[in-house]
């Protein structure tokens, strides 16, 4: 599932999050100056968001970047090196009470 990029400016923006599907995965166009903010909006456990890599090193794959967030908690994660997270940045999310909001810079 695509997640819709919004693109800061002088004037503001509203930041309207998306509900993670931790079935359907998903997905963000990056371009290298790309924000995710995940929240988690659930009131009794800790929940993860996984961010994939998507180069290999000797043919290898390489350990996603696992961030748990605790009840409550909202974090800005990125931006995310082309290079290292390719042009489509991989997210999964492991409950939907987590909210992803993609900022571009």
């Amino acid at each position: 599932m695509n997640i819709p990029v919004t693109k800061a400016t002088c004037d503001g923006v509203t930041l309207t999050p998306t509900t993670g599907d931790p079935v359907n995965n998903h997905y963000v166009e990056n371009d290298g100056r790309t924000g995710v903010v995940v929240e988690n909006t659930g009131s009794t456990v800790s929940r993860t968001v996984t961010f994939k890599i998507s180069r290999t090193v000797d043919g290898q794959a390489v350990t996603p970047r696992a961030e748990v967030l605790t009840v409550g908690q909202k974090q800005l994660f990125g931006p995310f090196d082309i290079n290292e997270y390719g042009g489509k940045l991989l997210v999964d999310v492991d409950n939907a009470e987590l909210k992803l909001t993609v900022v571009r810079i």
